[in-house]
């Protein structure tokens, strides 16, 4: 997706390096424990979680979008305006 809308191939490297050499630890009674490294997905509080979710969203709009052109799904019309949503 990434590399759809557009960024370069360092940018793409950087945030998937972002995503698989990080390392966490958890609080237990006040202490950490020791670190490890997460298999998948982001965690908690990750400062790249409002990022990545606009990325993926603009990817979902960009489908049902294609997927509305092709009649294949209905868009809503709401409002006096009658603005089309096709997703929320």
């Amino acid at each position: 997706m990434l590399e759809r809308l557009g960024f370069c191939d360092l940018w793409i490297r950087w945030i998937k390096c972002c995503l698989e050499f990080a390392s966490a630890s958890v609080l237990v009674n006040g202490s950490p424990t020791r670190e490890f490294t997460p298999r998948k997905g982001l965690r908690q509080g990750d400062p790249l979680a409002p990022f990545l979710f606009l990325i993926v969203a603009e990817g979902l709009a960009g489908v049902t979008s294609m997927a509305e052109e092709k009649k294949l799904i209905d868009s809503l019309e709401v409002g006096r305006s009658k603005v089309k949503v096709s997703m929320l």
